[in-house]
């Protein structure tokens, strides 16, 4: 418990810098070899398939074992051990992280519009050209709602249930889908086992992360509607998963999220998510932002008090 909590304070108060040795940058570089490796050897959509579940069961075993043994072989060391242990579930949660990158598009828009395009480009996957500045409000809105659930509570969940181990095999799974669990010609074979690796390991974090959204705003934001918003438009989404915490921020902040983008220059429809009020702006950010924090403190305070109830 100690560990967790003084990881997930590192991050709050450090957040990512980019120069520091970070395990999701080396699990992205194992990836990039291990597609390499499988498109030069196999030509078939199959093949590709079963290609796909090898690398997850391999990373999700590197994920799992590696810190767990490695902590492990420091149990003599406590020092030591309370110092990895602290780190891997400070690399795990990015709460700062996603706060800052939220807040730098902000800061972008204000300078100009294409400057406000470029930035929300690192955070999104749809084409941001020609988006408009209440549609780039609604973009980070919709990003720090769905990462609240993918980047910060699931993490958690899994280091709470399994240790930093559990934690640390559940950013392999993310990174997995993130790189390669795109629905076009060239990953819906190769991607198709770790986007529904992700999808199953997210199903109970992202209900909790929306639920919890929804308790820890009374006082602050429409718990009423941000409930209402969240049982009646959470399946509207394509992802088994994304609906949830993005239908109870809808909800919460009043807004309307969701629609139709182009992504490569093809336009995907998709349908809104709570009720048409007022258009996105950079308070409804930075209120997302809170919403993000209060969940996570949220989730931890319910933790230690079960933890000792039981």
């Amino acid at each position: 418990m100690i560990e967790i909590i003084a990881g997930v304070i590192l991050d709050i108060f450090v957040g990512d810098p980019k120069s520091f040795p970070h395990p999701v940058k080396a699990m992205g570089k194992l990836i990039c070899l291990e597609e390499k490796i499988v498109r030069k050897i196999i030509h078939n959509d199959l093949s590709l398939k079963v290609a796909g579940l090898l690398i997850v069961s391999i990373n999700l075993f590197i994920g799992f074992f590696l810190p767990f043994y490695l902590l492990k072989l420091l149990e003599s060391n406590r020092a030591l051990r309370f110092l990895l242990s602290t780190y891997l579930v400070y690399s795990c949660v990015a709460a700062r992280d996603l706060h800052f990158e939220a807040f730098e598009v902000i800061k972008a828009l204000k300078r100009s519009l294409n400057e406000g395009r470029a930035r929300l480009s690192y955070i999104v996957g749809r084409d941001t050209d020609k988006l408009q500045e209440e549609d780039i409000y609604r973009a980070v809105v919709e990003t720090v709602s769905e990462n609240t659930s993918d980047g910060v509570i699931a993490p958690l969940f899994y280091m709470i249930l399994l240790g930093p181990s559990g934690g640390l095999a559940y950013k392999f799974a993310n990174t997995m889908d993130s790189m390669l669990g795109y629905k076009n010609d060239k990953y819906r074979y190769l991607g198709y086992f770790p986007a529904r690796v992700d999808d199953l390991l997210n199903i109970l974090p992202s209900r909790i992360t929306s639920l919890m959204m929804v308790l820890t705003s009374i006082g602050r934001f429409d718990l009423k509607n941000g409930y209402s918003i969240l049982m009646r438009d959470h399946y509207k989404h394509k992802s088994p998963n994304s609906g949830w915490p993005e239908s109870a921020a809808a909800g919460l902040l009043g807004i309307r999220l969701g629609g139709g983008s182009y992504y490569g220059g093809v336009f995907v429809d998709k349908p809104f998510l709570g009720e048409e009020g007022e258009a996105s702006s950079e308070k409804h950010v930075r209120s997302a932002v809170e919403i993000m924090y209060r969940t996570e403190i949220g989730v931890i305070l319910i933790w230690i008090l079960i933890s000792y109830l039981v």
